[in-house]
């Protein structure tokens, strides 16, 4: 597993990775509600999920732009973990 260093915090590259292919390139920018569930899909890859892949979660939440509706599955899929 990869890692990105953000301001000193340790962050999973994939998932990183992974957010800004959904919001580069065609589209509006934002996160829509299939790209949310391509996000924890892929944290939910291994056993459970690792305090490290909810920390990128949350820097993704905070720090990318969401469609309403993908912002709410997010913040619900979240409060689940």
């Amino acid at each position: 597993m990869a890692y990105e260093t953000i301001d000193g915090q340790k962050y999973e590259k994939e998932l990183l990775d992974l957010a800004r292919k959904h919001t580069t390139g065609q589209g509006e920018g934002n996160l829509s509600k299939d790209e949310v569930a391509d996000l924890f899909k892929s944290a939910q890859d291994g056993t459970s999920v690792t305090e490290t892949e909810k920390a990128t979660l949350a820097y993704i939440r905070n720090n990318f732009d969401f469609t309403d509706a993908a912002a709410k599955d997010f913040d619900a899929a979240f409060g689940k973990l």
